[in-house]
């Protein structure tokens, strides 16, 4: 999980920190880094179909609101607008200091993912981060040539969130211990 720069120059750690920790999930990591894009390059992949799947979900958003991507981007092609936007992500998670951190607990992934609410926020709902924080949206974003302020990051499934620990944080970094309520 990671409170994206755009959060943090916002002020919303601790209301972010807090939500989850209400919910009863343990921080076992946590730290502000300002990253560079060697270790972002690593975070938003290279891929192909990872690439496709994001251009072509930008490509909906457009569809959806009458837009021509040819246009404004230049290209239709939805691998390379997903190349450009992997560029805006990369730009804006460089752009300032982020908070990182793991947290555990029953279903950590499902409900952290619902707490977060959908990347697209025009679709969070009220009570979810995105839904409560971020008022900007997939078009406006686009248009503008960088990613949606998301506030957050949260791992899509658990492969992924072992792949973002291990990238985020070494292993002396990550702490097991005991909350109060806990079973000894």
């Amino acid at each position: 999980m990671l409170v994206k720069p755009d959060g943090v120059k916002r002020g919303l750690v601790g209301e972010i920190i807090s939500r989850f920790e209400k919910v009863g999930f343990k921080i076992v990591a946590m730290k502000m880094v300002w990253v560079d894009r060697h270790q972002v390059a690593q975070h938003y992949k290279d891929e192909k179909e990872y690439l496709t799947s994001v251009g072509q979900r930008t490509l909906d958003d457009y569809q959806k609101f009458g837009f021509d991507p040819g246009e404004t981007l230049g290209t239709s092609d939805a691998y390379e607008i997903g190349g450009m936007v992997r560029k805006w992500n990369m730009d804006a998670l460089t752009s300032g200091p982020l908070l990182a951190m793991v947290l555990e607990g029953v279903n950590a992934v499902e409900i952290v993912r619902k707490m977060v609410g959908p990347t697209n926020v025009t679709m969070a709902p009220a009570g979810t981060i995105r839904g409560d924080y971020s008022i900007d949206t997939p078009v406006l974003a686009t248009l503008k040539k960088r990613p949606i302020k998301t506030i957050v990051h949260a791992s899509g499934n658990v492969e992924e969130a072992e792949f973002e620990m291990k990238l985020w944080f070494k292993e002396s970094e990550m702490f097991d211990y005991k909350r109060v309520g806990e079973e000894e």
